[in-house]
């Protein structure tokens, strides 16, 4: 079974099969947010999307981190570092040009259902 979290024609917001959770990039809503700010916006995001699919963080497999300038990579490593749990997934943090000028920081990321949910 495929269940669809946040589904829209484009994309979901996260999509659950055989026991893992992937996550589309998130990105902020608040682009006059800096980096650290906008980082937060996004990690919020992706708890809620785990919560809907059963999961949370200390179940985070693997991450995946843009920045359209890898310079930002310090600062939203304070905030990832202050939210992830340990151990730390597997992640890359990459430079790319983003959907829109003022998004500084999109993940996606990749996690296990709770063994408990698991249907």
């Amino acid at each position: 079974m495929i269940n669809h979290i946040k589904p829209g024609k484009r994309l979901s917001g996260a999509t659950v099969h055989n026991g893992l959770i992937y996550t589309s990039g998130q990105t902020p809503d608040d682009l006059t947010a800096d980096v650290q700010g906008q980082s937060r916006q996004v990690l919020a995001k992706l708890d809620a999307l785990l919560a809907a699919a059963g999961s949370d963080k200390s179940k985070i497999l693997s991450a995946m981190v843009w920045v359209p300038d890898i310079a930002h990579r310090d600062e939203f490593n304070v905030v990832w570092d202050a939210w992830v749990a340990e151990p730390g997934p597997a992640r890359a943090c990459v430079e790319s040009k983003l959907a829109a000028p003022g998004i500084l920081v999109e993940v996606a990321l990749v996690a296990a259902v709770a063994t408990d949910t698991i249907n």
